[in-house]
């Protein structure tokens, strides 16, 4: 080999080292990347409530007039919808089978709660604490001692507590009874990606719900006063010890929403009124939400958010809802939540204000709150969107109003 072509070959030698040695390093990079994307959604997914909401990806339709939608939005699923007509404005795999965490407990409420009259006392046994998942949400609730069901779903929607669901399952029947009522409601609801395990959300193999069905669920839950009213409650005063002989102790429980308390340093969003929040191992953050500004009324349900900003379930659903009150009456709908199957769906009268026996326009007016448990604070601070909820001048009460229970 000539001095020319060994000279040759030393510098491309050189040249390439730094590129082979830099190598490793930028693929260490990349496999950090992948270990954080998150997984595709399936390919086909349930079209209940129209085909666009079953295809995986964001689905909205924009025009002129229609904001974009926020960026800084990485949820795994997620949805915004008109609660008054049902339209869905936008959505990302809205149908996606998720782990649905305390979300579920909506449904938990929107089946059980009907059944047991919120003055009735139960002492709790042993028994009813038994099957409590290890490391779950509590409120703490005591064994041997009584409980109002009313201070009961405080626990429930306050600190998502799941020892009160379990004593609540209990008084329902139990645990199996409980799952299987909650399943037939969310069948009956058209809430169809939903698969119940165990009522209080915690995570459990085979346990799925979707942004769509969540979404369904908190709006039929709306149409309940008490459910309502615990919802939106900021804080509350809980049963504590009792010492023989003395005024049995309470302590106070916070409400675990960040955009109805503005804790964590965030500010309380502006009208909101709800409605349930949800952080597991599977399910990541979960949360769905229902505001009211300008006469509109919006429900949003964010999914597992991938992002390492602090409390961005929350600040992802509050830029969704922004979107929304700025999209609304702007943006063709890209899907509708349906009715549940045993509603009526007469077209008569739809879109039409409600009347009274005189034909005159019904005259809105609040559910009566009782104040106590801090349910009235909560109410005074969220009263416009639940004067609307309780009036029945919801499109939804119009169209196809729920039968009894």
């Amino acid at each position: 080999m000539s001095a020319l072509k060994k000279t040759a070959l030393t510098v491309a030698a050189a040249a390439l080292l730094p590129l082979l040695t830099a190598a490793p390093a930028s693929a260490d990079k990349i496999d950090d990347k992948a270990d954080k994307k998150q997984p595709n959604p399936p390919a086909s997914m349930s079209t209940v409530g129209g085909a666009q909401l079953g295809k995986p990806g964001t689905q909205v339709s924009l025009g002129p007039g229609v904001p974009v939608l926020p960026k800084e939005v990485s949820g795994r699923s997620w949805i915004v919808a008109d609660a008054e007509s049902g339209d869905v404005l936008a959505s990302h795999n809205a149908h996606w089978r998720l782990p649905p965490a305390s979300t579920l407990k909506m449904l938990f409420a929107d089946t059980v709660l009907p059944k047991l009259p919120k003055d009735t006392v139960h002492k709790v046994t042993p028994k009813d604490l038994a099957d409590v998942g290890e490391g779950s949400s509590l409120v703490g609730v005591k064994e041997e001692l009584s409980y109002s069901v009313h201070d009961l779903w405080l626990g429930v929607f306050l600190r998502s507590g799941n020892d009160a669901v379990h004593v609540l399952s209990a008084m329902n029947g139990g645990i199996r009874q409980t799952v299987k009522d909650m399943q037939a409601h969310a069948e009956e609801l058209q809430a169809l990606d939903t698969n119940v395990v165990s009522p209080d959300g915690y995570d459990a193999d085979g346990q799925v719900s979707s942004a769509y069905d969540l979404t369904l669920i908190a709006r039929s839950g709306m149409q309940k006063k008490d459910f309502r009213e615990y919802c939106s409650t900021v804080s509350a005063k809980f049963p504590g010890e009792q010492e023989k002989g003395k005024k049995r102790e309470t302590f106070e429980i916070q409400n675990t929403n960040r955009l109805l308390t503005g804790d964590y340093g965030m500010d309380p969003y502006k009208g909101i009124a709800g409605v349930k929040n949800g952080n597991t191992t599977h399910a990541g953050a979960t949360f769905t939400g229902v505001a009211e500004r300008d006469g509109k009324v919006l429900l949003v349900t964010v999914m597992n958010p991938d992002s390492d900003e602090s409390q961005a379930v929350y600040k992802e659903a509050g830029r969704l809802l922004d979107w929304g009150f700025a999209a609304a009456g702007k943006v063709k709908p890209v899907g509708e939540l349906v009715p549940p199957k045993s509603a009526a769906t007469g077209p008569a009268n739809v879109g039409e204000p409600a009347k009274n026996g005189k034909g005159a326009p019904a005259k809105a007016s609040a559910d009566k709150t009782s104040g106590s448990g801090g349910v009235g604070t909560a109410l005074a601070i969220t009263g416009g969107v639940l004067v609307l909820l309780a009036a029945g001048v919801f499109l939804v009460n119009r169209r196809w109003p729920l039968r009894r229970r």
